[in-house]
């Protein structure tokens, strides 16, 4: 599912062959669904957001927490957390008619990070979702999808008991790249969360068809 394409330079749409065409709408484009990842660091509140938006009942692979996992497991900040993922989360959800959102949540522990290779392929780019009061936690994140070129944005989980800065402050603080965009959000409320939703398709959009624009650029100026 929305594997690469290398002629674009993107990612390939998936269709979603469980997607029936309303009157009068293309039947290509009534099932294009595009992949994204929400990831970060541990306890940051991915699980949250995908299921607050998602309109399926959302899989979840979540674990108890166990003493053997406090050694290698940074709790601080999160000592109320009591359950962790392993593998994903997957949701989905519908942004308007014809366009769908399959959603992946990446485990935010390092020693699953061989797993986001798998997960990032052919995804259309990702949130990363950052808590102000473990910021550092999403530096992993922010370099992983920098140094694959993977569009994504930066949305602030706005936790009660947390300090709040604006979007600028956290931009500065995680170095971003000129452009990035960085959001305030509340992961448990769906509005919220599909509004970071919307401005990474539209970010990403404008990404990808730039560097394709470029690339048809390259090629003409070479022939």
């Amino acid at each position: 599912m929305g594997q690469y394409d290398d002629r674009a330079g993107g990612p390939a749409p998936v269709q979603d062959e469980g997607a029936d065409p309303g009157p009068g709408e293309d039947p290509e484009l009534a099932a294009l669904a595009l992949k994204i990842l929400v990831a970060g660091g541990f306890g940051v509140g991915k699980t949250t957001l995908v299921g607050a938006v998602s309109e399926i009942r959302p899989l979840r692979t979540e674990e108890a927490l166990s003493e053997a996992g406090e050694l290698v497991d940074d709790t601080g900040g999160v000592d109320q957390k009591t359950t962790t993922t392993v593998a994903m989360d997957f949701g989905r959800i519908t942004i308007r008619s014809g366009l769908s959102l399959y959603l992946f949540g990446t485990p935010g522990q390092d020693r699953f990070w061989f797993l986001w290779d798998e997960l990032s392929l052919g995804a259309l780019g990702a949130v990363v979702l950052a808590d102000t009061r473990r910021l550092e936690d999403c530096f992993p994140a922010v370099d992983y999808f920098e140094h694959r070129r993977i569009p994504f944005v930066v949305a602030v989980n706005c936790f009660t008991d947390a300090r709040r800065y604006g979007a600028h402050d956290v931009a500065r603080a995680l170095d971003l790249e000129q452009g990035t965009p960085v959001v305030l959000c509340d992961a448990r409320d769906r509005d919220s969360g599909k509004e970071v939703l919307i401005r990474l398709v539209e970010y990403a959009g404008r990404v990808h068809t730039a560097r394709l624009l470029d690339s048809v650029g390259s090629q003409a100026d070479s022939v």
